[in-house]
């Protein structure tokens, strides 16, 4: 028996042909009250991001045997905790890699040339014979130096994207890369505070742990030039919000752009919506129909696999086996 906390098309066609499937069709999220009830006597949890599988979610369950995200990340999940009760977790890597990388070079190209502004500006019936030398000036992105912060497969797929717009690639990683591998991707290493001087535009790329929460903090953005923008498409929570907002304030950087936030959906009152110079999507960075289907698809063999007795096409513990 399998309980799914959204209906996700592609996902469900594919499960129903092999498992008694307990489906949330409501647009409202479930509770954690509602997940708990419907996981008691289940097999399997598909879930989704913005689910919050915590220990107490998975003591609740008690034959459960794997919980399988619809998301390449799994920060939402108590990964100490199913590992202890032997409950595999499945996410879904790599599918969404290029999908990603190319909204976060949407993103660089949106807030630099200022797209976003310029649109409101003919939608609001304001364009009259512009003539002037500074209207709607924004800077370009070739020739330009990207510092990239987590160079793994979507900061990998990002730098790939920057070298056909003759972009210097910058990178810091836990790990510095191969020189093969660097010269692959056409990048340079450097230590992070030496990439936030030195870059033009900074993405980010890093999954949130204790390391990475709040990495972008206060004295990482003094440490950015004023004419540079700050590209998160990660995790919202490792970015200090209080410290950005601060930064562009302060005009100690040039501006913003972001598909994550710290509280997710963002509050009406966040003052990041005041800014003309910050652009903001909605979480949207896997929002393609062919990745997101593709997701659907590895969600769903991840969770038939273990049913089936076999290991997962990708798992965060797979030292469940071996338990």
């Amino acid at each position: 028996m399998v309980y799914v906390t959204r209906n996700i098309p592609k996902a469900v066609e594919i499960l129903q042909g092999f498992c008694d499937l307990t489906v949330h069709n409501k647009a409202k999220a479930p509770s954690k009250q509602e997940i708990i009830r419907e996981i008691r006597d289940k097999d399997a949890l598909l879930c989704v991001l913005s689910d919050k599988i915590d220990s107490e979610v998975i003591a609740s369950a008690g034959n459960l045997k794997v919980i399988s995200s619809y998301s390449v990340g799994y920060d939402h999940i108590d990964i100490d905790a199913a590992t202890k009760h032997g409950i595999y977790v499945a996410y879904t890597p790599e599918v969404l890699t290029e999908t990603t990388a190319d909204l976060a070079f949407a993103l660089m190209l949106t807030v630099a040339r200022r797209v976003v502004e310029a649109d409101r500006f003919v939608r609001r019936g304001k364009w009259k014979d512009v003539g002037l030398y500074d209207f709607m000036l924004g800077t370009d992105l070739h020739s330009k130096t990207l510092g990239i912060i987590g160079m793994g497969r979507i900061g990998s797929a990002l730098a790939r994207r920057a070298n056909g717009f003759k972009m210097k690639v910058l990178y810091h990683n836990r790990n510095r890369l191969s020189i093969d591998k660097e010269r692959e991707v056409n990048a340079e290493y450097k230590e992070l505070d030496d990439l936030l001087k030195e870059s033009d535009f900074v993405s980010i790329h890093v999954s949130l742990g204790k390391d990475t929460y709040h990495l972008m903090n206060e004295q990482k953005f003094r440490l950015m030039k004023s004419n540079a923008y700050l590209v998160n498409t990660s995790r919202g929570q490792v970015v200090d919000e209080r410290a950005l907002v601060k930064a562009l304030r302060k005009k100690w950087i040039a501006g913003a752009a972001l598909d994550v936030f710290e509280k997710e959906p963002i509050q009406k009152d966040n003052p990041l919506l005041r800014f003309d110079n910050v652009v903001l999507v909605p979480h949207i960075g896997s929002a393609s129909r062919e990745t997101r289907e593709r997701m659907a698809e590895v969600a769903a063999i991840n969770l038939l696999n273990v049913l089936k007795g076999k290991k997962p096409l990708y798992a965060v513990n797979p030292e469940v086996r071996k338990q």
